[in-house]
């Protein structure tokens, strides 16, 4: 266990999403009689984690298990239902928007699609300097200015660019414009959400270099948010893994990657490959990916577990330590079956 003090503490986090639509839409009939119908998305349920000073927490899972609210509603772009939030030791899921100010400046977020995060219709220069300003409303339009320059030489974009507006430039220098805007309030935690999934091959891994040299000067901690497991090996201290809005499996990255514990976890890895093995090693797991409107009984992953067990379809499972710094929300790794 680690003896520091979190930076950030998530305990037991409920997010659902109603999607029954108006009266209409919510109109069924069940047994001959029309009753009203809710239907709920269960994105988050019950998560739990803490992140350090200086490390990147990587949350990795298949599309759809909740790996973007998670990431949006720690930075209370979603209210969330259950649980709570604390930074610094400070709780913040209960605070408004006027409270939630100071801590703005602090927590920063990259998004997945650099197309949809920058606005069209402002300069870059205008992109960046506007939460700088914000922030910092004392501050003069020259040292606005010198600092606009500073943060893009550092991604490398050339600052005399700094007029031009986001469809003038590649999808990659734009993704480096969404993490100068980041930059430019002098944060202490990022949240990447997907941060290299639109981006070519080729230009990944200078955005992968870009977060981790900024990572190294300016003493940032990170919560990255992927599904690519190459990356997450490359780049993480410490990695989640999700399905249906649950963590199954939580360690530091090279135990993880060495003995994964949880049959998701396994099947997860299994799927890499590696130079050298002919034979295939993936494990192929059977069924569908339920659906979060309608989550099975028991453990999420039941249905799909080639271990499961009765106390599986039955009881959920709590995550909890088996190894040091390793969590693991298995029945089957929890008796010595698995």
């Amino acid at each position: 266990m680690n003896d520091k003090k979190p930076l950030l503490e998530v305990n037991n986090l409920i997010k659902h999403f109603d999607i029954s639509g108006g009266v209409l839409d919510r109109l069924t009939l069940e047994k001959m009689r029309i009753r009203m119908k809710k239907t709920v998305v269960h994105a988050l349920n019950d998560v739990s984690f803490s992140i350090f000073q200086g490390e990147t927490f990587s949350v990795v899972g298949e599309s759809g298990c909740g790996k973007s609210t998670l990431g949006r509603a720690i930075v209370r772009l979603y209210p969330i239902d259950k649980g709570s939030i604390y930074y610094c030791g400070d709780r913040i899921d209960t605070k408004d928007s006027r409270a939630m100010l100071p801590y703005r400046s602090k927590m920063q977020m990259v998004f997945q699609d650099p197309y949809a995060s920058l606005n069209p219709r402002m300069k870059v220069e205008q992109t960046l300097m506007e939460p700088m300003l914000f922030h910092n409303p004392s501050m003069s339009m020259g040292e606005a200015r010198d600092n606009v320059a500073a943060v893009m030489e550092q991604v490398g974009v050339d600052p005399g660019w700094a007029s031009r507006y986001p469809h003038e430039f590649s999808g990659g220098q734009r993704q480096r414009i969404s993490i100068a805007r980041a930059l430019m309030v002098e944060p202490e935690f990022i949240i990447a959400d997907e941060p290299i999934s639109a981006l070519d091959v080729s230009i990944q891994a200078q955005i992968l270099n870009l977060f981790m040299d900024a990572q190294d000067d300016r003493g940032l901690t990170y919560l990255f948010i992927t599904h690519d497991l190459s990356v997450v090996k490359h780049i993480s201290t410490r990695v989640a893994v999700m399905y249906l809005g649950t963590i199954c499996e939580l360690a530091h990255k090279a135990p993880l990657f060495a003995h994964p514990r949880h049959p998701y976890t396994q099947a997860l890895l299994s799927a890499i490959p590696i130079l050298g093995f002919r034979k295939s090693r993936h494990i192929r797991l059977k069924g569908e990916v339920p659906t979060p409107i309608e989550l099975p009984s028991g453990c999420v992953f039941h249905k799909r577990c080639p271990f499961a067990f009765e106390r599986c379809f039955n009881e959920v499972p709590k995550l909890s330590e088996r190894d040091s710094g390793t969590f693991v929300a298995c029945h089957g790794v929890e008796e010595g079956k698995i």
